[in-house]
């Protein structure tokens, strides 16, 4: 929970961090790698304006591991932010959802 000056309203704020890996089976060179995995960054950006990068695998052809932070208001409307994701990440052509992993945040106090 957010703790507001006297005079404002609380808002209550929620978030995830999803770990994605991807295989990306016709890429033979980090450039074709990187040619897959931007266009998909940038769009998950579009979809479900989260924040993005890539966290592991940097250096390998075929493999990519996305970090993605998601903040909503609400588990609801979390829970829907991380469906779109999903759902963008599995209509991708150039790349395979190989593993998810959801991490919720929690308030410290």
């Amino acid at each position: 929970m957010l703790h507001l000056p006297r005079g404002c309203s609380n808002l209550t704020v929620i978030a995830a961090v999803l770990r994605v890996e991807l295989h990306i089976p016709d890429s033979h060179s980090l450039k074709e790698k990187r040619s897959v995995v931007r266009p998909v960054t940038e769009g998950l950006k579009k979809v479900a304006s989260v924040s993005v990068a890539e966290v592991d695998f940097q250096e390998s052809w075929q493999r990519c591991s996305l970090g993605i932070a998601l903040v909503a208001r609400d588990v609801g409307c979390l829970d829907t932010l991380i469906e779109a994701v999903r759902r963008y990440l599995d209509d991708q052509r150039k790349a395979e959802v190989v593993n998810v992993r959801v991490t919720y945040l929690e308030d410290p106090s």
